[in-house]
């Protein structure tokens, strides 16, 4: 079930001095149960593709939908607390926080008691294959490997059903690496997830169910694996 489409989508870069459009009529689509990798070089227009995705800007031209909703109307804000989550390369855990309390604000920013943030935080962070050793440990005291994980237990913790991930595995090693790419394919066959990977790892995208292949802002290829 495609639970966002992109239809037709430019996006342009404005200065005093310059514009850069970053994206020309791009149009694909995502669904739950699958995830999708979105490849390209540097400066392909795949980044600004997943801003667009998270709501973080709207499109220059065109429309994105949530399932038939047009993102330019809706709360983009709530859409990103309740419906969409972003993992990013740098992981972006805050550091004065515990893994459990990590996981736990989203949640209390939706109003949910601490009570019951931290008995769904600890069921998530055990959900990604993290023992109950991390709850109390600060980001500084996890690996790599572990941060990412507890980073997408709080991507989880939004309840909503996309789970958008920039470069999830660039500062990983290969174990851990292959550890994420495992963890976000069984949230979309297993739990029914629309996950979008943007990587430029080729290895990563050929294990996605849908490749998405970006050039100069365009989309130059879309395909199902």
């Amino acid at each position: 079930m495609e639970i966002l489409t992109v239809n037709q989508v430019s996006y342009t870069y404005r200065s005093k001095y310059q514009s850069i459009e970053a994206l020309k009529n791009v149009s694909c689509a995502f669904g739950t149960g699958k995830m999708a990798a979105i490849t390209g070089e540097s400066g392909s227009g795949k980044s600004t593709l997943l801003s667009l995705l998270a709501g973080l800007d709207l499109p220059t031209r065109g429309n994105i939908y949530v399932d038939s909703a047009d993102m330019a109307s809706l709360d983009r804000d709530r859409y990103r607390r309740t419906t969409a989550s972003v993992v990013y390369q740098s992981f972006n855990l805050f550091p004065l926080l515990t893994a459990q309390e990590n996981v736990m604000y989203p949640m209390q920013m939706q109003g949910k008691s601490r009570r019951e943030a931290s008995r769904i935080a600890m069921e998530l962070i055990d959900s990604v294959g993290l023992g109950t050793k991390i709850l109390r440990q600060f980001p500084t005291m996890m690996s790599g490997g572990e941060q990412q994980r507890v980073a997408i237990a709080r991507a989880l913790a939004s309840g909503g059903k996309i789970l958008l991930a920039d470069e999830p595995t660039g500062n990983l090693d290969i174990a851990n690496e292959s550890i994420i790419v495992d963890l976000l394919k069984a949230l979309a066959h297993e739990h029914n997830y629309a996950v979008i990977i943007i990587t430029h790892n080729q290895d990563i995208a050929l294990q996605a169910d849908v490749i998405y292949k970006m050039k100069d802002g365009e989309m130059t290829d879309g395909r199902a694996c």
